[in-house]
């Protein structure tokens, strides 16, 4: 059964945990599809994990499309969510709406993701529900926002920051948005935001509280070293061994033997 927003909505009204991933491509969207991953967001992380820049902040519109198309394509049942990128929504609401159609119409995305509060975006998340694109919000630590946060900081962790990230949960819900991602903020706060709301809250070292979580998928492969991320299967350290010992049978005349040629 295809995963919607209706799906993730009765799954936090079950209380039944919710599994995202991210993902940059064809191979691998279609291995989180098979595992049952519930929905796989493209993420502008692709800028750190895929294309190795400091942050997302240079990831455009035509890179996302890009990797948006290539994950539509190996999906069959999990919900496909796009990340808006840096400039994409904040600069008027018709570009985001028009940023925003593009990722559902030519990307194949179900919905999209944007970083802010309702005070700054409540104007545009109700702009794109209008018009049809379901919107997933972002709390807490909003990488767009690096350069203003001073870096990448646990936020929420005084009582004003706990009761407006609070406050600014509760706006998005009422703007329109479906589900919220809730990264980097103490997990008690976090809870505290999942009950208090009707829509799923996704975590991203946000604890065990929220309706479900979010992982970069290279993090949890062997590429993480955060605090919140956990090493699930060093599958980097089998591509190294791989990577070696190909090119060690190359240079030895090993590869390729007479059972990998053709007479």
């Amino acid at each position: 059964m295809q995963i919607t927003t209706h799906s993730l909505k009765r799954k936090k009204e079950k209380r039944e945990k919710i599994a995202l991933l991210t993902a940059y491509d064809y191979p691998t969207a279609m291995l989180m599809d098979e595992a049952g991953i519930d929905a796989v967001l493209v993420g502008d992380s692709l800028g750190n994990a895929v294309m190795g820049l400091d942050n997302t902040l240079n990831v455009t519109m035509e890179v996302m499309l890009h990797h948006v198309k290539m994950v539509r394509a190996g999906l069959n049942r999990a919900m496909l969510i796009a990340d808006m990128p840096y400039l994409s929504y904040q600069v008027s609401r018709e570009e985001a709406i028009r940023n925003a159609g593009r990722l559902v119409m030519e990307g194949g995305a179900q919905a999209v993701k944007l970083e802010g509060s309702a005070r700054l975006f409540g104007d545009v998340i109700q702009g794109l529900v209008r018009a049809g694109i379901p919107v997933m919000g972002h709390l807490g630590l909003t990488p767009q926002y690096i350069h203003q946060l001073g870096g990448y900081k646990i936020q929420g962790r005084s009582d004003e920051q706990a009761r407006q990230l609070q406050l600014d949960a509760m706006d998005l819900q009422n703007a329109g948005c479906f589900a919220l991602v809730l990264e980097c903020i103490p997990s008690e706060l976090a809870a505290q935001i999942s009950n208090n709301l009707a829509i799923p809250t996704i975590g991203i070292g946000a604890g065990a509280g929220c309706d479900g979580q979010v992982l970069v998928w290279y993090d949890m492969v062997g590429w993480g070293r955060t605090k919140f991320t956990k090493n699930f299967k060093d599958v980097r350290s089998e591509m190294l061994e791989a990577f070696s010992t190909y090119a060690e049978e190359v240079r030895q005349g090993t590869f390729p033997s007479e059972e990998h040629s053709f007479e």
